[in-house]
């Protein structure tokens, strides 16, 4: 073999060290899911936190709001931990190290920081920290809709698909993006109906209905609020062309059309403040998540933003 020359192969190692050390690095990426929470932030993702902190031994008032005490004992958590850097930012590495396995039995600040979790998908739970058989139930009922295994454990990638809204498994999770089958039978198993006027799910038809490229978020979503508003659901738009642009679109699969019954109209008035008026003249009513409610002539329009 004909020896490089001393440039050249300085080069040609220095490549491939790089290269070896992204494929042995690779796994790693896996906790960029975890979402990044910091200073400032305030609702159900503060709580857990605030739960797994007290539960790891660095006692915190779960108020939701990620003040100066709060940014103190995650910088205290991640010290004792060996975490680099010392930051206070709750990421990828902290989440990993917070979180507690727990299951039917157990009780304590960890239980109620995954009743919090598992309230925010509009399972209704009391944050009593008693893992009984309602939060069994519950979890076992979660797990099934990521794809995950039904044991009514909360471990590592039934944490991870709590907190991130996705499957935490490397293997056979829940995809970003769905099709119009997978989101249907999302749909069909959490009992939320759907039409159109063309009777039809072509992506392309402005009469059809489809969830091509749907948000598994936004699935999540609709099955969130059939199950926290307790009415019957029926999707008028989905995903199919003829809807307006922009980047949180029907077509790019952050918004659903609803059908406004009295009860889920009913629901929405009552639960979220309204926020404002778009340009259109519909009524905006904005959800703690983020999510947000327009009322429009025909249908309510729904942004799924968490």
């Amino acid at each position: 073999m004909r020896r490089l020359p001393g440039m050249a192969a300085a080069l040609f190692a220095t490549l491939l060290a790089a290269l070896v050390a992204g494929l042995l690095t690779a796994p790693a990426a896996q906790a960029a899911d975890w979402p990044l929470v910091r200073k400032g932030a305030t609702g159900a993702q503060v709580t857990t936190i605030q739960h797994l902190l007290t539960a790891r031994g660095h006692s915190t008032g779960a108020d939701g709001d990620f003040g100066d005490g709060t940014e103190a004992k995650v910088k205290a958590f991640q010290s004792a931990n060996g975490l680099s850097p010392v930051d206070g930012i709750v990421g990828g590495d902290t989440w990993s190290r917070l979180i507690v396995t727990v299951g039917k039995g157990a009780n304590g600040p960890a239980v109620k920081a995954a009743q919090v979790q598992l309230n925010r998908y509009g399972y209704g739970l009391a944050v009593d920290g008693d893992f009984g058989d309602g939060t069994d139930a519950k979890v076992k009922s979660f797990q099934s809709s990521k794809g995950l295994d039904a044991d009514g454990i909360i471990g590592p990638d039934t944490w991870q698909a709590l907190v991130t809204g996705s499957s935490g498994s490397n293997g056979g999770g829940t995809s970003t993006v769905l099709t119009h089958s997978q989101a249907a039978a999302i749909f069909n198993g959490a009992g939320i109906g759907w039409t159109s006027s063309g009777n039809c799910s072509n992506r392309n038809s402005t009469s059809c209905t489809s969830f091509d490229g749907l948000r598994r978020a936004s699935a999540d979503g609709a099955v969130a609020l059939r199950r926290a508003s307790n009415c019957a659901l029926t999707i008028t738009g989905g995903s199919e062309t003829g809807h307006a642009g922009g980047t949180y679109s029907h077509w790019n699969g952050y918004k659903l059309d609803f059908s406004p019954t009295s009860c889920l109209s009913n629901y929405i008035t009552g639960t979220f403040p309204r926020t404002g008026t778009r340009g259109d003249g519909a009524a905006l009513y904005t959800a703690p998540s983020g999510n947000i409610y327009a009322r429009e002539s025909s249908h309510w329009d729904v942004t799924f933003l968490n």
